[in-house]
């Protein structure tokens, strides 16, 4: 078994950098951003649609699907439900479209 260094821990492929600044994630821009008291982010890029969703209590609700990058527990590229971020207010905000160009974060994915 392999040692879990830094340079494999990822089938051998080096962590990239993600850069956050001027209202872009690695050059895409930044459509709508969430922050959370916990340290969590989202970032959406891309707005793959519409749809009714579903949280468990049987009532489905409208909903939008997005792309994006996802600053928590292991920084990601995926897709998440606004709703869902939503859900967990007060402890999660849209950050105001006019803050998104000050957002300014270095991670590696």
């Amino acid at each position: 078994m392999p040692l879990l260094l830094p340079e494999n821990r990822h089938g051998g492929e080096s962590m990239t950098a993600v850069i956050i600044s001027g209202g872009k994630v690695n050059g895409r821009p930044i459509l709508k951003a969430w922050e959370s008291f916990s340290g969590w982010y989202w970032f959406a890029t891309e707005k793959t649609g519409d749809q009714l969703s579903d949280f468990g209590d049987g009532k489905p609700v409208q909903d939008t699907i997005w792309y994006g990058f996802v600053i928590g527990t292991c920084p990601e590229w995926g897709y998440f439900s606004e709703k869902e971020i939503m859900s967990l207010a007060p402890l999660v905000w849209e950050i105001q479209p006019r803050d998104i160009p000050y957002v300014n974060k270095e991670v590696r994915a």
